[in-house]
């Protein structure tokens, strides 16, 4: 059984490019292929995770609008990580906290 954290939500009609995607070297380190994979569909999807409302609130703005886009979510192990996505969509990453 997955953790509710874990588990895959249902889908959001969002669609937005991820453009390039880029891990850091700690972050490859630390999580596993289905930690990013996972992320990845979720953020690509509008769930952004563990994130604030307010923090949330502005995604859904920089969706309307532009802006970058931020997601906050915890690996299998109970890492926490984020994937961010530039505001002109060129990029999305990969990190951990503490490579922000």
């Amino acid at each position: 059984m997955t953790s509710p954290d874990q588990s895959e939500p249902t889908p959001r009609l969002v669609s937005f490019p991820l453009g390039q995607l880029f891990i850091t070297a700690n972050a490859l380190h630390c999580l596993t292929d289905e930690d990013v994979r996972l992320a990845i569909h979720r953020h690509s999807n509008g769930d952004w995770g563990d994130l604030e409302t307010e923090d949330q609130s502005a995604n859904d703005h920089a969706l309307a609008k532009g802006g970058r886009l931020l997601s906050a979510y915890h690996s299998t192990a109970g890492t926490k990580f984020y994937v961010i996505t530039e505001w002109d969509r060129s990029l999305t990453t990969i990190l951990l906290p503490e490579d922000y």
